[in-house]
């Protein structure tokens, strides 16, 4: 099964409060997708976007005081599917958006990378692993930061869902 987790650019003023509405947004080709991460309107993760919220938050429950870092990638207003087995959407206003923004730039890689290192390297149980997984984990922080810095510099707000 696929999981990818994505993070979508919206101008607030088209924002509209239907979960019809949010899944549609969430409907475009991988094609349309790749063009607006190219241009940094979306972000997508994979399964693994659990562990880039500890590279942010520490291990859950979140060990990291409410705030911008919680909001990088699982915080927002939550938006339920009208079918209850879908995760719901997750909406950060402009405002929020900003902050995430701000947190990012002024994030220190290699800080957050000491703090998660052990929790985010168990799950290959190799040393020789880690300078791969480093560089995966640097490069999503990179395009993270790209993508909160663009939607800020916009002012749009970010709706993110989980499509599995």
């Amino acid at each position: 099964m696929s999981m990818y987790f994505h993070l979508r650019a919206v101008p607030p003023s088209a924002l509209r409060n239907s979960a019809t509405w949010f899944q549609r947004l969430f409907e475009d080709d991988w094609n349309t997708v790749r063009e607006r991460i190219g241009r940094h309107r979306e972000e997508v993760l994979d399964k693994l976007y659990g562990d880039v919220e500890i590279l942010y938050c520490g291990i859950p429950p979140n060990h990291a005081p409410d705030g911008p870092r919680t909001r990088v990638i699982l915080g927002g207003r939550p938006a339920f599917h009208t079918d209850p087995a879908q995760p719901p959407f997750l909406l950060l206003t402009a405002s929020q958006v900003t902050g995430v923004a701000e947190f990012l730039k002024g994030a220190d890689f290699d800080d957050l990378w000491r703090d998660a290192r052990m929790q985010l390297l168990r799950p290959y149980d190799a040393l020789d692993a880690e300078a791969e997984v480093r560089g995966l984990f640097a490069a999503t922080h990179r395009d993270l930061t790209a993508f909160y810095a663009q939607t800020a510099e916009y002012g749009d707000a970010v709706v993110k869902w989980l499509l599995v």
